[in-house]
């Protein structure tokens, strides 16, 4: 495992490298969980919404719809996709991305775990679009 110190950055909020300075796999994982929500959700960890003990990843998570947190112009039938389709791609994206950021990095999955999933779904995509041809 490669070990560096880096300063701390106020404007992530990753929680190894702001508390231990250390840089690891798992802070990656971290990081990567965290732009995946911010890519479906359409929100940063540092919008104003998210006050206080709320952040960007509770409040994902406190939603037992995933698709109420969807940047709506993801759900555009504007190509012939299956709504259905989509939206169990977009729910896996977050699940995904919350995995990753779970809050102890032991929680989290490795990557080969990671790799394995986003291929899995690149293969509901796939299978999807081959379906409109």
């Amino acid at each position: 495992m490669l070990l560096l110190c880096v300063k701390p950055d106020n404007h992530f909020h990753n929680k190894e490298y702001g508390s231990e300075g250390i840089v690891s796999t798992k802070g990656d994982i971290y990081s990567y969980g965290i732009i995946l929500m911010e890519m479906i959700a359409r929100k940063k960890p540092t919008d104003e919404m998210f006050v206080g003990e709320l952040g960007m990843r509770q409040w994902i998570a406190s939603r037992l719809d995933k698709m109420e947190v969807v940047d709506h112009n993801l759900l555009r039938r504007e190509d012939g996709r299956d709504v259905t389709v989509t939206q169990t791609i977009l729910s896996s994206i977050l699940e995904l991305g919350l995995r990753c950021s779970e809050g102890l990095p032991d929680a989290r999955p490795n990557i080969k775990e990671v790799v394995a999933k986003v291929n899995k779904i690149k293969l509901a995509l796939l299978g999807d679009r081959n379906k409109r041809v």
